[in-house]
Formats: structure tokens, C-alpha cells, sequence
């Protein structure tokens, strides 16, 4: 009983150190890239695929539908934690459905990172807000320099 009890605690601190490891490095990683600046491609817009424009869609469905709320600072914190879950949510669908070619993907790269950044915002700061707003900053980005035919921006 106790070499078990002491193989689970080794395997769950090793677990958590890989994650944070794992955490730290994609920071990173997200850092770099949100320095980097959306372009154009050779002054055209870049290509998309179905799933990203519902992925984007969806995340611009979630602001959209709280928008007003957000606002006017009538969103709870219980609300902000449920919409970065959704917000998340579209996230994951984007980078496990996207199928861009390489020079696009790395744009998109870009632009998602201002979405995370949002996100992590959201999730993790006093203002709240502001990490909705860099959300919707981003969603503006998004017609700029994806040719997403069928984009209706946010009315605000």
C-alpha cells in the first residue's frame, strides 16, 4: 500500500512539473507570436477553410450574444469564466480542424494568439473586460486579412 501511495505522488508531481513545463513553453511560444504583425498576403487576403469560419464564427456568436453586458459591466465573474470555457471550446475546435496552408496557418497563428491573450485575460485578471475587448479587437482583424466571404462583423 505505501509503495503505491509513493509511485501515485511521484507520478502526479512528475505529471505537474511536465505540465507547467508544458504551460510555460506554449506561453512562450503565444507570446512570440502575438508580437508578431498580421500582414496581408502579397496585398490579398489570406485563403480559409469551412472550420475556420465557424470556429471564428462561434467565438464571434459568444461576444456577440454578451456584448451589451459587457459593455455596460453588468457581467458577473461566474459569467466571464463560463464564456472563456466557450471561448476556449472554439479555440480547440480551430486548431484541431483547420486545415490552412502553412503561410496562412502562421497568420492565423497570429490572430488566434490575440484571441488567447484575450482569453487568458479573462480567465485571469482583474479587468475582465479588457480581455473581451482584445477579443473583439481581433474579431475585427479577422475580415482585414482573411477573405471570409460570408463574415458579418459585430455590430457595437
Amino acid at each position: 500500500m505505501k509503495k503505491s501511495l509513493l509511485i501515485f505522488t511521484l507520478v502526479l508531481i512528475l505529471s505537474t512539473l511536465i505540465h507547467h513545463k508544458v504551460i510555460a513553453a506554449e506561453h512562450e511560444h503565444h507570446h512570440e507570436v502575438n508580437e508578431a504583425k498580421l500582414s496581408l498576403n502579397d496585398g490579398h487576403k489570406w485563403p480559409i477553410d469551412k472550420s475556420l469560419h465557424i470556429g471564428m464564427n462561434k467565438i464571434k456568436i459568444e461576444i456577440a450574444n454578451n456584448l451589451s453586458d459587457i459593455h455596460h459591466d453588468q457581467f458577473s465573474a461566474e459569467q466571464y469564466t463560463v464564456l472563456a470555457t466557450r471561448l476556449e471550446a472554439h479555440l480547440n475546435f480551430l486548431f484541431a480542424n483547420c486545415q490552412l496552408p502553412p503561410s496562412a496557418d502562421a497568420q492565423l497563428h497570429t490572430l488566434l494568439a490575440k484571441v488567447m491573450q484575450g482569453v487568458d485575460n479573462i480567465k485571469h485578471s482583474t479587468n475582465k473586460k479588457q480581455g473581451a475587448v482584445q477579443i473583439i479587437q481581433a474579431l475585427r482583424a479577422y475580415p482585414v486579412y482573411f477573405a471570409d466571404t460570408n463574415w458579418q462583423s459585430i455590430q457595437h
